[in-house]
């Protein structure tokens, strides 16, 4: 039977749906998240799952909520089809390639009328919502629970006619635990508190970050001063231009160290927005991330912040940054300060839930300095 490109095109997109069975989400609560397992060594999983930690500040990952009953599943695609085929050709094959590479890809915005609201059972979903719903995460049921990245056309609008539906165009929120679980504490280390020292070389003021390498003790390459607002922090990446990792000479021969490389793939996206600077894990593994801007103000000890693949969170608020120095408090001025420092570490996390107990245990790490001036 004959079918045209466009009706091919949707039978594509539909097939590339976003997973939602019951083996994704054991996959997921054992750290490897939507590219498979790997998320710890033999053990960390376990310990995870003991302390709580395998949620970390994701509860919400994509596939959580099952595959859908016959019914419901027999509607969503009736709806999706509907959506789909109002869409001209280029954008049914832009829509493809965004969700085909998982985002990797630079692909453009899917602008569709802002107010073509889509109802699926008791409940209205927008456009972008339900996109991203169909092929990202499959539990996803309001607006507020995305964020829109900062290249989108549609960033910062308030009320658009036209709004972007690219599913790859947006993040899922990270909710953080409140009150702080007493298992995910573990003491602050500071580590080569000289490489700051980049912040006062003369030529470098335009710079809002610096971001540091790290294999284990080791750095690898050059401090990486950052001026445009937004960076991507990739292994090796054709598309798009940031900080490529995999062109850095490293003389580390750890077969860990080789694993975990392989898996940083797409990496994160550092950008400084109005309200800080967010995180997002472009990755198909977790992200740990340590700030002292994450936690609560009076305590002495930092959290370690499981991201999952495809989720945002603020690592860094300049407001609280600067109100957390207390330059008043002579005891808190005793200790190093770390308020302006940001640790990231790719699919190995640390802490009391992992064997890594320090950073400088993982095998694939970066350090963020900002400029505090």
């Amino acid at each position: 039977m004959f079918r045209t490109k466009r009706s091919v095109l949707v039978r594509r997109l539909w097939r590339s749906r976003a997973p939602g069975g019951e083996e994704e989400e054991e996959e997921a609560a054992a750290g490897g998240g939507r590219g498979g397992g790997g998320g710890g060594d033999p053990g960390e999983a376990d310990a995870a799952h003991v302390c709580g930690a395998g949620r970390g500040c994701c509860p919400g990952k994509g596939g959580r909520a099952g595959r859908a009953p016959a019914g419901a599943e027999a509607e969503l695609k009736a709806l999706t089809h509907a959506v789909l085929k109002r869409l001209k050709e280029r954008q049914l094959e832009g829509l493809l390639h965004a969700v085909e590479s998982r985002g990797g890809a630079r692909t453009p915005c899917l602008l569709l009328p802002a107010k073509a609201d889509s109802r699926l059972g008791q409940h209205w979903y927008p456009l972008p919502v339900l996109l991203c719903k169909v092929f990202r995460w499959p539990d996803l049921r309001h607006c507020s629970q995305v964020k829109r990245l900062c290249g989108c056309e549609s960033y910062g609008k308030a009320h658009p006619e036209l709004v972007c539906c690219n599913p790859h165009h947006l993040s899922r929120l990270c909710e953080l635990e409140s009150p702080p679980p007493p298992y995910s504490r573990y003491p602050m280390d500071f580590l080569k508190p000289t490489d700051s020292q980049v912040l006062q070389e003369p030529g470098h003021r335009s710079h809002w970050c610096v971001v540091a390498y790290w294999e284990e003790k080791t750095r690898v390459g050059r401090l990486y001063s950052v001026q445009e607002p937004s960076l991507d922090i990739f292994y090796d990446l054709p598309q798009g231009n940031g900080f490529c990792l995999g062109q850095l000479n490293s003389d580390n021969k750890s077969q860990l160290v080789q694993k975990v490389r392989s898996k940083i793939g797409y990496g994160i996206q550092l950008t400084k927005e109005v309200d800080g600077v967010w995180v997002y894990n472009r990755s198909s593994y977790p992200i740990f991330i340590k700030s002292a801007t994450l936690d609560n103000p009076d305590s002495r000890t930092l959290l370690v912040h499981k991201v999952f693949p495809g989720f945002s969170i603020k690592a860094f608020d300049y407001e609280k940054a600067y109100s957390l120095q207390r330059p008043n408090d002579h005891e808190f001025m005793q200790q190093p300060w770390t308020g302006f420092t940001v640790q990231i570490s790719f699919v190995k996390g640390w802490g009391q839930c992992y064997t890594r107990q320090f950073i400088s245990s993982c095998p694939c790490w970066l350090e963020v300095i900002f400029n505090n001036r």
